[in-house]
């Protein structure tokens, strides 16, 4: 395995770092404080693929690479934690079931709006109130099969962009006698009567990530509004979920990358005893391990990424990738609140929202438990 990215990699990641740079960051702060979506950044992601990483060219979408894609929430991330999260779950969570398991029709409906910007975002509706890690025996939310529709009842929460999608698609019991082939995924738009998406919630940080409860009273949907095969939702989740990893951990690099940056700043301008602090060795140890720890991190963001672009297995990999990218930002961003002592805790400097933002990492997507129970699992099998 080559970890050289190709002259194309490198140059989608100057792309999508000069946008980020110019479109994202000058606004992470207002983003946050205001718990605003930047619209006005996303819509102009489509023209330049940021909003159909993984539809194909045929569905309007950029069609990239998966180690293309890491390095764009990477970068996303990077400017502005928020938005690299919004849109990491669009591309992996909201489009990713669609691209991997729709029918040809679903596809030529929904991916082309999604993909370029001309409507709403995707969201995956997963967790419920009494079903987080354990998808397979708590999930209730159920679909009823009535002649040509499904009709849904049921409750879902932490649905990452659920008041800025056009479609959301939903994990539903569709077979009360349970077992693993009980469940089912359905798509979902969100003008459908009876579907009620609730005030966004108030959270730690990605205050600008819209996160919703969202409420199925008697929904109704077409049947071929089915993803997939029907009892096999929870397979097919899991390999979503695969996908939507590496994304976290390559958010989580983008997260952990910009606090760095900001510390190696803060570092060189500011004086203690004579000097910058960048000379003191206990601040050069932190920087050293940061350097050394976000890298082994991004490589191994690589490496999971590298290994789903080339038709391979990549569960394990995935989950190592996630759990150990999203626990070096924890402790990189950690250390950039110590880098800048005091001012670290003030919202005046930029390492305040991002250790905020970044707290989610090892939570979302699986927490860092459930990775090590499924890398354990892989290896011992």
């Amino acid at each position: 395995m080559d970890f050289q990215l190709t002259e194309e990699q490198q140059y989608f990641r100057r792309l999508v770092r000069d946008f980020a740079e110019a479109e994202l960051k000058p606004r992470a702060r207002h983003t946050d404080e205001a718990a605003e979506f930047n619209w006005l950044a996303v819509k102009k992601m489509g023209p330049i693929g940021l909003l159909g990483l993984n539809v194909p060219e045929d569905y309007g979408g950029a069609g990239v690479d998966a180690v293309s894609a890491a390095i764009a929430i990477e970068e996303i991330g990077r400017g502005c934690g928020s938005t690299g999260l919004a849109i990491a779950a669009h591309n992996g969570l909201g489009c990713g079931p669609i691209v991997l398991f729709g029918s040809e029709e679903l596809k030529q409906k929904f991916l082309p709006p999604l993909a370029t910007g001309s409507g709403k975002l995707g969201a995956l509706a997963l967790t419920e109130p009494g079903a987080g890690s354990d998808l397979a025996g708590g999930v209730q939310t159920f679909a009823q099969h009535e002649g040509d529709e499904w009709v849904i009842q049921g409750n879902k929460m932490w649905c990452t962009n659920a008041s800025s999608a056009d479609t959301i698609v939903t994990l539903c019991r569709t077979d009360r006698s349970g077992g693993s082939k009980a469940l089912s995924l359905i798509l979902v738009p969100t003008n459908t009567p009876g579907l009620i998406i609730a005030p966004a919630e108030k959270k730690m940080g990605l205050k600008g990530s819209p996160t919703h409860a969202v409420t199925y009273d008697n929904v109704r949907v077409p049947y071929e509004y089915l993803v997939g095969k029907e009892g096999y939702g929870l397979q097919h989740t899991l390999q979503v979920l695969d996908g939507g990893r590496i994304g976290i951990g390559a958010l989580s690099i983008g997260l952990a990358q910009a606090a760095y940056e900001e510390a190696i700043k803060y570092a060189k301008e500011r004086h203690t005893f004579g000097v910058p602090i960048a000379q003191h060795q206990a601040i050069q140890w932190m920087i050293a391990d940061a350097a050394t720890q976000i890298e082994a991190a991004r490589l191994l963001v690589y490496k999971a990424a590298w290994l789903k672009a080339n038709g391979k297995p990549f569960t394990k990999e995935a989950s190592m990738a996630k759990l150990f990218a999203t626990e070096v930002s924890e402790k990189v961003c950690f250390n950039a609140i110590q880098i800048h002592g005091g001012y670290g805790y003030s919202a005046e400097y930029p390492v305040e929202r991002i250790y905020r933002d970044q707290r989610l990492m090892t939570l979302g997507e699986g927490t860092s438990e459930i990775q090590r129970l499924v890398i354990a699992r892989n290896v011992l099998t």
